[in-house]
């Protein structure tokens, strides 16, 4: 699943610049900073992150492009399982509502570490899906809220967070 995830996106990152030309204020390259609630196996504690994308008009209402999210959490479960290091790329698109105001969507792949209270850790993927949204400060910076949702394999679980962001586009 891992590899139709990932070759989606990297389908959409190339061949989604041929559709329309860039219009401000929500294309083009970005990166920012995430903090937030994040809450497993029952269990809550503090997110944060980095993530960067590109994001290219369809139209002059729709964009999409890719993003990729470096993180990590401070949940940990009754058992000691500790929520650690979370890797993600995805396939984002969204719809300007105002000029100021993007509502978007995302799916993608995560990669997560979880250490346990006995020693040693585990590396779990997951489908990760959720949806936000972005408002432009000025036409190089925005506000974000957002909700995720990581879909664990092997009968793990999953995961829900709610983050905010600030970030900056170039």
């Amino acid at each position: 699943m891992k590899t139709a995830i990932f070759a989606a996106i990297a389908a959409a990152s190339v061949s989604v610049p041929a559709f329309a030309q860039d219009t401000a204020p929500f294309t083009g390259p970005r990166a920012g900073v995430t903090a937030g609630y994040d809450k497993f196996q029952g269990e809550e504690g503090f997110s944060y992150g980095v993530t960067a994308g590109y994001d290219v008009a369809l139209t002059p209402r729709v964009t999409v492009g890719p993003e990729v999210s470096f993180g990590d959490s401070t949940a940990d479960d009754a058992a000691g399982t500790k929520a650690s290091r979370d890797i993600a790329a995805s396939l984002r698109a969204g719809y300007v509502l105002t000029p100021q105001v993007l509502a978007f969507g995302k799916v993608g792949y995560a990669s997560s570490r979880f250490d346990f209270a006995a020693g040693g850790h585990d590396n779990l993927e997951a489908v990760r899906y959720g949806g936000g949204m972005e408002y432009s400060v000025t036409p190089r910076t925005y506000i974000s809220a957002e909700y995720q949702r990581t879909e664990y394999e092997g009968g793990f679980g999953g995961r829900d967070a709610g983050v905010v962001g600030v970030g900056f586009r170039f």
